[in-house]
């Protein structure tokens, strides 16, 4: 009888250890996600600091360009109110580089564009925030498989509650500068 007892006893010990450890396992997980988000939001934001440089360096050289230049303007006021929003999904981010590769397509037609020295920064520049973004994005991904296993797997779905987080996907993602040096 006594043995019997002490088996219960130890027994919900063990379900108590792996309740806590659970409850605290979606936690962390669910900090991970969060601090995912404030540091792709913070590469995006960088992004965002660095277009309208970009843009005035190739409106210099293309001035009839004056659409393109309007309709990135357009995407990135879209994608910085998204950021600021309390619940955003990154939605406006795919609009957003399908116009910036056709700036940097544009500035493919204009060779002394290509040599300037400030759009060949800023590019580079463009290129570095683009593989901080991609990696914060993995990262993301990868919080967010854990959150989403977690919460759906029994039995930890008894402990962790919450609602299922989306993957960070964009339509598009730019890609670096291709360089030719057959020249």
């Amino acid at each position: 009888m006594i043995q019997l007892v002490w088996f219960f006893v130890i027994l919900a010990l063990i379900l108590l250890i792996w309740g806590i450890s659970t409850y605290n396992r979606g936690i962390t997980v669910r900090q991970n996600i969060r601090e995912c988000r404030a540091n792709i939001d913070v590469q995006l934001k960088r992004r965002h600091d660095l277009i309208p440089q970009l843009v005035a360096v190739v409106r210099g050289y293309a001035q009839h360009e004056q659409e393109l230049f309007e309709s990135i303007a357009e995407a990135r006021a879209k994608a910085m109110v998204e950021i600021e929003s309390a619940r955003h999904q990154y939605a406006s981010e795919g609009p957003l580089v399908r116009e910036l590769k056709r700036m940097i397509a544009l500035a493919e037609a204009y060779p002394q564009l290509k040599a300037n020295d400030q759009f060949l920064a800023l590019q580079k520049e463009l290129a570095n925030t683009e593989d901080r973004i991609a990696a914060a994005r993995r990262f993301f991904n990868a919080n967010v498989r854990s959150w989403n296993t977690l919460r759906a797997s029994f039995p930890s779905s008894m402990i962790v509650s919450g609602e299922e987080v989306d993957y960070f996907e964009v339509d598009g993602v730019l890609s670096a500068p291709s360089i030719d040096l057959s020249r």
